[in-house]
């Protein structure tokens, strides 16, 4: 399925201050503190399963056994910082601020592939909407709007209720690539 490595890179590049983060501090102990700080808060915000694995990586341990047990998200960020590790060109990109824009494409093809009864892109969504949630603001709201989106509900005036000027942008930007794909 195509949407799997954009995914992919998407969760990468969503999480690549952490990956950095964590093979920055298993190549330096002084960097510890903070991650460790970190991790604490990550822990306490639903991300436990995660966090044990980190502090095994940060402890020393590389093995892909590390890998059982974990979502795919989860799994995609414990490969990456593995794998950072042993080659340092593989690691993602340092991002700054989120772009709505870099995000609307990768949203939008995994939404097109939950229409078309992908289970994997449907799991992927319910698991994103449950992140966004969490985050509050205006990504709870797009993160509400994954589901309608993804059974072509599509009226943007209803999805895009309570969103301020960067989530609206980010459901138009969603919008705008669905259309652009049913073209096709």
């Amino acid at each position: 399925m195509s949407v799997l490595p954009e995914r992919r890179e998407q969760i990468r590049s969503a999480h690549a201050a952490l990956i950095l983060q964590v093979v920055a501090a298993c190549q330096n102990a002084q960097l510890r503190p903070p991650v460790e700080d970190h991790l604490r808060v990550a822990a306490a915000n639903g991300w436990g399963d995660l966090v044990t694995v980190l502090q095994q990586i940060l402890g020393g341990k590389r093995d892909l056994g590390l890998l059982q047990g974990l979502d795919e998200e989860d799994s995609i960020i414990v490969e990456s910082i593995l794998m950072g590790l042993q080659n340092p060109e593989t690691l993602p990109q340092p991002t700054g601020q989120a772009d709505p824009g870099m995000a609307a494409p990768g949203l939008a093809s995994v939404i097109l592939a939950a229409r078309r009864g992908d289970p994997q892109a449907v799991a992927w969504l319910g698991q994103m909407a449950s992140q966004m949630q969490k985050a509050g603001g205006d990504m709870a709201r797009m993160g509400a709007a994954l589901g309608p989106l993804s059974r072509g509900l599509d009226d943007r005036r209803k999805l895009e209720k309570g969103m301020g000027p960067l989530g609206r942008s980010l459901l138009q930007g969603v919008l705008d690539e669905l259309a652009k794909a049913e073209l096709h």
